[in-house]
């Protein structure tokens, strides 16, 4: 009976164990999408999406600079549902598309919205394609700045500064602005407002006084946007991937192929639209109390 024991054992370690394999092979093969490149073996046109306030480039740049490399990969479609964000990371991905754009056809497409940043980032491809209805535009750049000062004094409280540097406070919410830190702040806001109007003129190859009059921070339907010059053509996704794929000669039905997505363990549990759901709530609003300055 004894001897029997340790043969059951091993038995019963060897089923868990290839039950567990089993499951890994599964869950792994679930985590990548089936339409990413880790599937592609055809030519087909890349999807990359940008979706909701663009405060980081990182995962954008990389998947950019991998279709680019591609070789099964002719021409890339950047989708974007966004309605702006930080400065610095809509330059970058703006730059990496004005490189990438130079070995693969791109062509942006617009969806809901595509203003501010999200603008910028559209400007820096071969082709804009947006809904009649979607809001673009919005060329402009915005700071705000609390002042609280009159509050934490009710409250009993006394902030004490100790700086090094005349501006090295600028923007504290504890205190009221003086016209010096105001005029520091709008050269600042201007400054970048004229690097914007200067690249969607090169980009788009308007003229530099026809975007500064568009310039004004309001929005554009998609249909305005396009007998403005800031929009080559109306159509929806699909449409901008049917165009992707003609430009990147591509013959007969375009297939799309989208970055390889690793999933969470709460994202494969729950799914995807569940997951996304509960981090929104956990995660409050990026609008920024203080600097950066916003394409918004």
């Amino acid at each position: 009976m004894e001897k029997k024991r340790p043969l059951l054992s091993s038995c019963l370690i060897a089923a868990l164990v290839l039950v567990f394999l089993v499951g890994l092979s599964l869950i792994t093969l679930t985590w990548w999408k089936k339409d990413s490149t880790f599937w592609a073996s055809k030519d087909k046109v890349g999807v990359i999406e940008i979706n909701g306030l663009i405060t980081k480039s990182l995962p954008v740049l990389k998947n950019l600079r991998k279709f680019s490399e591609e070789k099964h990969i002719k021409a890339i479609v950047v989708r974007i549902d966004s309605p702006g964000g930080a400065v610095g990371p809509s330059q970058e991905i703006m730059r990496e598309i004005e490189k990438v754009r130079k070995q693969k056809k791109v062509v942006a497409s617009l969806g809901t919205v595509a203003a501010s940043g999200g603008y910028y980032v559209a400007c820096a491809a071969d082709l804009i394609m947006s809904n009649p209805g979607t809001a673009t535009g919005s060329i402009g750049v915005i700071m705000r700045l609390a002042n609280v000062e009159e509050l934490v004094k009710k409250l009993g409280i006394d902030f004490q500064t100790l700086q090094a540097g005349e501006l090295k406070d600028l923007g504290s919410p504890f205190r009221h602005m003086t016209p010096e830190e105001r005029a520091v702040l709008q050269t600042l806001l201007n400054d970048i407002h004229q690097q914007f109007i200067a690249d969607i003129a090169r980009n788009r190859k308007l003229p530099l006084e026809k975007v500064k009059k568009l310039a004004d921070g309001r929005v554009y339907t998609g249909q305005s946007a396009k007998e403005l010059g800031l929009v080559d053509e109306l159509g929806n996704f699909e449409d901008a991937v049917e165009k992707a794929g003609r430009l990147g000669g591509i013959v007969g039905k375009v297939e799309t192929v989208f970055p390889e997505k690793r999933r969470s363990l709460l994202s494969f549990l729950l799914g995807q639209d569940v997951q996304e759901s509960l981090t929104n709530l956990a995660l409050p609003y990026p609008e920024p109390a203080f600097l950066p300055p916003w394409f918004r």
